[in-house]
Order: structure tokens, then sequence, then C-alpha cells
């Protein structure tokens, strides 16, 4: 019987023709491109959910839809809804931080939100209010510019920083002469043409602030330079005061580089006399003088005053024993800082007999002040029987050989002073040292005590610990 042939193999297809017959041997026909989107979808209709969100994020500021969301689906609007919303729809609806984080980075580079108590929003709010203070003209800006952003902005802010004032721009030089002349004939105030911003609108409706530091002047005015840009005018002063007495809030106050003088510092003590919360007052760089210190040491004793910085004025003697007298009834202050006067040694001596007395006062800042070998020997004497000084400044005196060996006598005897500066006060070299000497074992038996009573002494070294402002 004859066994079938052997069926021939079949002919392999051509690529092109095996193409046509099955599309995924085709590896060309088979490729992808695949979006780096991570929501990006093969799907020709989005969601309904995806379509009422954008809808939502496109008409957010007509109709601010948020709070009636699901968290998940609040987290995808607030991630992209625009930071340039009007803060009349942003404001009191949105409290996400990291929204607010966004409109911070997107408008300053420079954002070190531990300096606002690391809210991204009190940051935003603080800056804004700044940044318009610092560019309002008067007569030009209108007022309701700053006054439409406080039922906004008064909920978060804490503090505020203003380091510059425009005065009113000028027009006609012997109109306003005319005029000016006029003022002062009706009102008797000298200076009416260069007042600022009336801060009596803004910062009694500032219910939480507790912070204040401003300076009035100009900055880069460059060639426009003229000594009215950094007038700080009476009624300014009054304004201000009467402000401040109406912020029972308000913690700390800065008033530096302004201009000053003994009668608007006694205008502004007047409305702080009494003040419920005030701890902190900065009238440095100015050019206040003994009647100014005098008003000055009648706050001390009708405040809750901690630290007091009046550097760079011009205090001399009768001012500096008016503070003396205050410090030695005071409880309260622990800073004392009266770098760059001139109180002398009738002035330091009156100084020294305070604080032997005194039993609060932590710090004192004494440099350059034309003090020399008598504050010295009355100084040493401080130093055996004070017991709270920890941090004292003489540099830039004239304490000299026979004043430096007095200091070194009172050290030997004293076990709290942790840092005792006496650059360029001519103490001579074994003096110093000796005395550096002291201070070291002082510090080194702060930080064994520290170590034995740690609840008392929260950080390891107290030199370590934030210094107070000394500028």
């Amino acid at each position: 019987m004859q066994e079938p042939a052997a069926a021939e193999p079949t002919a392999a297809l051509p690529p092109s023709q095996a193409a046509i017959m099955n599309p995924a041997a085709n590896p060309r026909r088979m490729r992808r491109i695949i979006a780096e989107d991570p929501e990006w979808s093969l799907a020709i209709v989005p969601l309904l959910t995806e379509l009422c969100l954008q809808h939502i994020i496109n008409n957010f500021e007509q109709n601010p839809i948020l709070e009636s969301l699901l968290p998940q689906h609040q987290r995808k609007v607030l991630d992209k809804i625009s930071t340039s919303l009007p803060l009349t729809v942003t404001a009191n609806l949105i409290s996400d931080e990291e929204y607010w984080k966004r409109c911070c980075t997107g408008r300053w580079t420079v954002c070190d939100v531990s300096r606002y108590g690391d809210s991204w929003k009190r940051m935003f709010f603080e800056r804004h209010l700044e940044n318009i203070l610092r560019f309002y003209i008067p007569d030009t800006t209108s007022p309701n510019v700053v006054l439409d952003v406080i039922p906004l902005c008064k909920e978060y802010v804490k503090k505020l920083e203003v380091d510059q004032f425009l005065p009113p721009v000028k027009i006609d030089q012997k109109k306003e002469d005319e005029e000016a002349s006029d003022a002062e004939s009706d009102t008797g105030i000298d200076e009416p043409s260069m007042d600022h911003f009336d801060m009596s609108m803004l910062i009694p409706a500032l219910c939480h602030l507790e912070e204040l530091d401003l300076t009035y002047g100009v900055k880069d005015c460059g060639m426009n330079f003229e000594w009215n840009l950094f007038e700080f005018t009476y009624r300014d002063c009054l304004s201000l005061a009467n402000a401040l007495k109406k912020c029972p809030t308000l913690k700390v106050f800065k008033l530096s580089r302004s201009k000053v003088d003994d009668d608007k510092s006694r205008l502004l003590i007047k409305h702080l006399l009494d003040h419920p919360s005030l701890i902190e007052l900065n009238l440095s760089h100015n050019v206040i003088a003994d009647r100014g210190a005098r008003a000055v040491g009648k706050l001390i004793n009708c405040s809750k005053l901690v630290t007091l910085n009046l550097c760079n004025n011009r205090i001399r003697a009768p001012g500096a024993q008016a503070i003396a007298h205050a410090l030695s009834k005071n409880s309260t202050l622990t800073s004392l800082n009266l770098r760059l006067n001139c109180i002398e040694d009738e002035g330091g001596q009156a100084i020294c007999h305070a604080l032997l007395v005194n039993s609060t006062l932590t710090t004192l800042h004494l440099g350059g002040n034309e003090l020399s070998d008598p504050t010295a020997t009355l100084f040493s004497q401080v130093l055996a029987q004070n017991s709270v000084l920890t941090h004292i400044n003489l540099s830039c005196n004239h304490i000299g050989l026979d004043g430096g060996k007095q200091l070194l006598d009172g050290m030997t005897d004293n076990k709290t002073v942790v840092e005792f500066d006496l650059r360029l006060a001519e103490v001579g070299q074994e003096s110093e040292y000796l005395i550096n000497q002291a201070i070291k074992a002082n510090r080194e038996m702060a930080r064994l005590k520290s170590l034995q009573h740690p609840s008392t002494v929260p950080c390891s070294n107290p030199v370590e610990e934030k210094r107070p402002e000394l500028n």
C-alpha cells in the first residue's frame, strides 16, 4: 500500500503581506505615545466629577464654591485656582496654607515663614499691607486703598514693619508755601505740608496687632534727596500716639531713624502710660535729649516694660539720672540699652547707684558714653553686689588702666556675669585677659547649673540664648 506523501511545508509569507493579515505583527503600528501628564487618559469624555470641578475652578471668582465640596475635591480646587483672585473672594474663605504659600512664593522671592509664626496666610496679609503703606502718597493715593483692605486682613495681621513713609507730592512751591502759612496761622502747627499716612485710621482696627516697627523716611531717593523727606511731623506724631493708645494688644513698639525729638517723644510716651500690654520700646537712632529721657523714666514705672532701647540719641547726665531714678524703683525691666549717648561719669554713676538696689535688670549696654575711671570704680561695687546682671557692655569708653583694675576686683567676687564687652575701653591687656577668664568660669558654672536644673534654665548655655537687640 502506498504511503501518503509528506505534506509540503507552507511557504512563509512576505513581511508586507503578514502585516496586512495580522496588524500586531507590525511593531510600528503597535507603538503608543504615553503622555507624561499623570491625569492623561485614553477616555474620550472626562468624568462628570472632573468637568464639574473644572467649571468651579474657572468660575471661582464669580461663584466661589469650596466648603460644600468633599475634602479630596477641595484639594483639587485649591491646587488649581489662580493666586491672582481678588482678596475679597479668598481672604475669609480660604484658610488652606498651601494656597497661601503659592500666593507668597509667586509674589516675593524671599519668603521666611518662620518670622510669621509659620503661617503663610499671615505672611501674605502682613506683607501685602506693608507694601500698601510703603507706597501710599498722601493727597494722591485714595485712603480707601487702605480702608478697603482692613476688613480682609485685620484677623491675620500681628506684626507690621514699615521702613518707609512717602510724603505728599510737591506741585507748586510758591502756592504750597502760601497754603502752609495759612494752615500754620489757623492751627499753630509748623509742618502741615509733609504729613504722612494717618496711622489712627489703621492701627485701632487691627485687633490682633502685637508688634509695630516704623521708620519715617524715604528709601532709595537718590538724587531727589531732601531733608524734609525724613520729617516725622507733629501731626504724624499725634495721630500715631492716639493710635497706640487705642491698641491694647500691642506688645512691641519700635520707632527708629525718624528724628523723634523731646516734644514728640513726650507726646508718644504720654499716650503709652499705663499701657496694658507694652513690654518692649525701641526709640533708637533719634534725637531724644534729657526732657525726653525724663518722660521715659516716668514710663518705666508706669508700664510693664521689659526691654528699653534708647541707643544713639542725645541723652546726657540729667536724662540718665532720671532713668536711673526710675530703675532703682523698677521690678520689671530686664534690658536697658543707652549706647551712643553722652551720659558721662555723672550719669554713669547714677546708673551704678540704681543697680546696687535693682534686682531685675540682666542686660546693660553703656558703650560709647564717655565713661571713665569714676564710673568704673562704682561699677566694681555693682559687680561685687549685684547677682542679677549677666550681660554688660562698656566698650568704646575711657575706662583706663586704673578703671580696668577696679573692674577686675569686682569680677573676682562675681558669679553671674557671662558676657562683659570691654573692647576699646583702654583697660589694659592684663586686666582684660583676667576679666575674660572670670567670665569663662562663670559661663561654665552657668552651664553646670543648667544641667542640674533644666526646668529653670531652658538653654544649656545662657550665652547661646538669643541676645538682646543692641543696635
